[in-house]
């Protein structure tokens, strides 16, 4: 079945902290199967304004309208990134959502501890994910083996990041839509409804841990196909 010319194809995938771009590879398959063009960052968490500009040299490659997605920390990054004139529409998979003028860390407050995310944090103030607490914290819902596979291929972050002030809220004047784990627990439920109420976003709800993005990668791969497809129509309507 052929798409239509102005449908839009081009979807930017954004990996979060402890993380790499391999994660996303069920979903890439997905959306690549159809039709999507899709291009992987890896950020180097080393600062926002690393993982920005990370994701704005890939944003720069894109040949049109484009799509741009982000998990956990992802979705800070991709609120400041997101300004940039290729996306026209936004999804956030169990993703942190600051606004302007915010920090990710002023994201939690008043919400619930996440005792199962455990973060060992050294003393160059980079963080990895306890090994040992890693599969119930991040990946619960994964076999064994696809959740040692995420622990060993552990992409650690500068935990100052948390800290830093976001200068852009992109959520403000593009199409936003997220995706929630309701068996998430790096996150409070209740903080992430609250980031998804609050950007006016298409919310689909998912059982599924933090790595939804891999175990949930079908309906991650439809709710872009979806913010594609929303977000064709939008550029694409007559003007009046």
């Amino acid at each position: 079945m052929s798409s239509s010319p102005h449908e839009i194809k081009n979807v930017v995938l954004v990996h979060g902290a402890f993380a790499d771009g391999a994660g996303w590879r069920s979903v890439y398959d997905h959306l690549t199967s159809q039709g999507y063009r899709v291009t992987i960052v890896q950020n180097p968490l080393t600062s926002l304004e690393d993982d920005v500009a990370a994701t704005t040299r890939v944003l720069d490659l894109q040949d049109g309208p484009t799509i741009l997605v982000g998990h956990s920390w992802g979705g800070t990054v991709i609120t400041e990134a997101g300004v940039h004139p290729a996306v026209v529409g936004l999804v956030y998979v169990a993703a942190l959502a600051p606004d302007e003028g915010e920090t990710t860390a002023q994201q939690y407050e008043g919400f619930a501890a996440t005792p199962d995310f455990v973060i060992d944090v050294g003393d160059d103030g980079f963080g990895f994910l306890n090994r040992d607490a890693f599969k119930g914290g991040f990946a619960h819902d994964l076999d064994d083996a696809d959740a040692a596979f995420l622990r060993d291929s552990q992409v650690p972050i500068d935990m100052s990041v948390f800290g830093t002030v976001v200068k852009n809220a992109a959520w403000r004047d593009k199409p936003t839509w997220a995706v929630i784990a309701t068996k998430d627990k790096a996150f409070d439920q209740a903080m992430l409804r609250h980031m998804a109420e609050r950007m006016d976003a298409d919310i689909t709800y998912v059982p599924g841990s933090h790595a939804l993005y891999v175990s949930q990668a079908d309906t991650v791969a439809d709710t872009i196909k979806a913010a594609a497809h929303s977000a064709s129509s939008r550029e694409h309507q007559p003007a009046r």
